[in-house]
């Protein structure tokens, strides 16, 4: 797995021992999520980042963190991935 810290000291990010603990269980999960294979570095950076920034803003919920992080990449706030425009899935929901 990949870790947060690199990303948070390029951000100059600064956070308890329990706050980064908590942030790297996200940024994990979220890794996990995706696979974790053959992903670019820049998805990488945008889940850590949107990691960060939620933790900036005050959230400590790994689950949380990790759909923030997901949620550049079609995850809804449960984690899942949302319908894509023009699925069924999202056209019954659009007709009802």
């Amino acid at each position: 797995m990949a870790s947060i810290l690199p990303f948070m000291r390029k951000a100059g990010a600064v956070f308890d021992d329990r706050a980064t603990q908590i942030m790297g269980e996200a940024f994990d999960g979220a890794c996990k999520e995706l696979r974790d294979t053959g992903q670019p570095p820049i998805v990488y950076e945008v889940i850590a980042k949107r990691i960060i920034d939620a933790a900036k803003n005050g959230e400590r919920d790994p689950a949380r963190l990790r759909n923030a992080g997901l949620a550049a990449f079609g995850f809804d706030n449960d984690g899942k991935r949302a319908p894509q425009p023009g699925s069924s899935v999202s056209l019954a929901r659009s007709r009802n």
